[in-house]
């Protein structure tokens, strides 16, 4: 029995495409109608019987539906993928579809087409289902296994949901693998390049940046942001919108209400966007309903005024890239160009001045076809996964987690587990305690972001750790660790190491999250870091100061207390007051200065519990029933029970 192929696959916004790799070099796979690129539309049939359930079609046949049916048609879903119903208004003014009614925030969506709704993995995996069966009828057996792209900058929820996507779709989804990385891939099978590369990716719906180190036939990216938000739709709805506006200002007409007219204009302006990337203008005609009909010229430098503040949103994220890998754009070796809108001169001008190709004597790779360069990427993904051949069994791939994850800790402050940037698969192991005495649950609440506090990072998922035993603050030893893993899904664990409790959770998906708070999540670590750093230092100092008052409020429990003089006890009697009123405040020098004092006054008092520790083991007591004896019986489980990050 031969061996089961393991297709690439594109799942775009715009068009999706299927790859494998065939006498070392990886080829797209045509579909039924010849054409490589398949496009991303689902659509309902139209059906005479009304009583029979209506056909699912995609790709071309999906397009032209799209064109006589709008209201029964769906595209561009990629850009609603594991997004909430209040994340998409602005996208649904430009859509023919519309979400179902009654859609609870934190729901994933639901799409209406005509008398039937539809989640936007289930359209994606009609997509994926078209793909599967061009790759089945190419071959003339099943296929079950493939490796599917996402954007860099997808979120967990993006990912879980294309993941959700494949399975309805009947495949094994054995790696996502992020776009640019695959473009990497392609060009370093093909070229065999080393060195340091740029990977930028702006397709329909996303922009990604990826800054890669090809070595040895390693491919490790080094850094990555993009924009979940940006691609060749905003610059389509640019047009539309100028068209909509000219129409109702020369024919008095307002079509914004007539899907019909939309995607007619829409149609209009996506082949002259394309004409004008190898011509100076191009006519807009669009016939509207009622018998009007617009015609207009638009040159290329009316195109590219339109545009700029497209392009420009481009900027940022590369210049963010770049410092987050410590390079300059003259250390970049090559560019690497990907997605449709890459063929816009005024994209490859932004590309150029960004990384001074041309000052360099250098051009931006664009050698394989940009529309298909990530899915023969993900061909040569999925033949490594495949088991190989000569041309990948020496390849190895690394990605990184674009944001840092962490738990919170005692006082609200974030513990940083796996930072931003870390090359994935990735596990990372960090050890906590708790904070009040006898307590025998822990919540602990996963977060992603890059701010100090955890109010002001992105909450992923919340467990708890239960039936820990009894013990003092600070004993329990709970280790919680982090696993990222090819597909970067997160997996939390934690247990408490002396009783071996252990809960552990998967982090699912969590709708309502906007772009703009993935996308200014990096720009406001930068912005607030002076400040964010301040706020911690004084929580942790008042960590520090609750610690030792609490010990202070105990010590006249214990025998050693009397063995100090009345000096003494007046001393630290006196500090403790003077602690506790200043810990109140921000004065983090007065803080520490004064948690301090009150230490350096305990001290003896210290050294003499200790012995007392010591001499009750030599007599048989071990030290931790000692100290647990010093603490305070069980409690009941808390709501939100902090742990204090050692």
């Amino acid at each position: 029995m031969a061996e089961e192929r393991v297709i690439g696959i594109d799942l775009g916004t715009t068009n999706s495409l299927v790859a494998f790799m065939y006498n070392e070099r990886p080829i797209v796979i045509p579909g039924e109608d010849g054409l490589n690129l398949v496009p991303s539309v689902v659509a309902l049939d139209v059906q005479t019987d009304p009583t029979a359930r209506p056909t699912v079609v995609v790709g071309n046949g999906a397009h032209k539906s799209l064109m006589l049916f709008p209201d029964r048609a769906v595209y561009s879903v990629k850009r609603l993928m594991g997004r909430g119903a209040e994340d998409v208004q602005d996208e649904l003014k430009l859509f023919p579809f519309r979400l179902a009614d009654n859609i609870q925030s934190g729901e994933v969506l639901r799409i209406r087409l005509g008398e039937m709704e539809f989640t936007p993995p289930e359209i994606s995996a009609y997509i994926l289902r078209q793909l599967k069966r061009n790759a089945e009828r190419y071959f003339g057996g099943t296929v079950t296994k493939a490796v599917i792209t996402v954007p860099a900058y997808f979120n967990d929820a993006q990912r879980q949901a294309t993941k959700d996507a494949g399975r309805m779709a009947g495949l094994d989804v054995l790696r996502l693998v992020n776009e640019p990385t695959a473009a990497a891939l392609a060009y370093g099978l093909d070229r065999e390049k080393e060195g340091i590369i740029a990977v930028y990716d702006l397709g329909g719906g996303t922009f990604d940046i990826s800054i890669l180190k090809l070595q040895d036939g390693i491919f490790e990216v080094i850094a990555t942001n993009g924009d979940t938000h940006l691609g060749g739709d905003d610059i389509d709805n640019l047009l539309i919108a100028l068209a909509i506006d000219d129409i109702r200002g020369d024919l008095g007409v307002d079509v914004r209400s007539s899907a019909e007219a939309i995607q007619a204009i829409r149609k209009a302006v996506i082949e002259a966007k394309i004409e004008l990337s190898s011509a100076d203008s191009s006519r807009l005609e669009v016939e509207l309903p009622e018998g009007h009909h617009y015609c207009r010229e638009i040159t290329r430098v009316q195109l590219e005024a339109l545009i700029k503040p497209v392009l420009e949103r481009t900027i940022g994220p590369v210049r963010q890239a770049l410092r987050d890998s410590g390079l300059t754009s003259e250390q970049i070796g090559e560019v690497v160009l990907v997605g449709g809108s890459t063929r816009i001169p005024a994209v490859r001008h932004v590309v150029d001045n960004l990384f001074q190709l041309a000052a360099r004597g250098k051009k931006p790779h664009t050698e394989l076809n940009p529309d298909e360069v990530v899915a023969l990427g993900a061909a040569v993904q999925a033949n490594i996964l495949a088991g190989g051949s000569k041309a990948t069994e020496d390849m190895l791939l690394l990605d990184v987690t674009p944001l840092s994850l962490g738990i919170e800790a005692l006082g609200g402050v974030v513990a940083k587990i796996i930072d931003r940037n870390s090359t994935i698969p990735a596990s990372s192991t960090e050890h906590f305690t708790t904070g009040v005495d006898g307590q025998t649950n822990v919540a602990i609440h996963v977060l992603q972001g890059e701010r100090e506090l955890a109010k002001d990072c992105r909450s992923l998922a919340r467990f708890d750790l239960k039936g820990i035993p009894p013990m003092s603050a600070g004993l329990p030893r709970i280790e919680v660790r982090f696993l990222i893993d090819a597909n970067g899904i997160l997996h939390v664990s934690a247990r408490e190491q002396r009783s071996g409790k252990q809960a552990e959770v998967e982090v699912k998906p969590t709708y309502g999250l906007t772009d703009e708070q993935v996308e200014t999540m990096i720009l406001e670590s930068f912005d607030y870091a002076e400040e964010d750093f301040h706020v911690r230092q004084v929580i942790e100092a008042r960590n520090e100061a609750d610690t030792i008052l609490a010990a202070v409020e105990k010590a006249p429990q214990h025998p050693a207390w009397q063995q100090l003089s009345a000096e003494e006890r007046t001393e630290i009697a006196r500090l403790d007051r003077e602690l506790l009123g200043i810990k109140q405040g921000d004065n983090l020098p007065a803080i520490r200065q004064a948690t301090e004092a009150l230490d350096k006054a305990t001290r003896r008092f210290a050294e003499l519990m200790m012995d007392q520790a010591v001499s009750s083991a030599i007599q048989g007591e071990t030290m931790e029933s000692a100290s647990t004896k010093l603490g305070q019986g069980p409690t009941a489980p808390h709501e939100i029970a902090p742990a204090e990050f050692k």
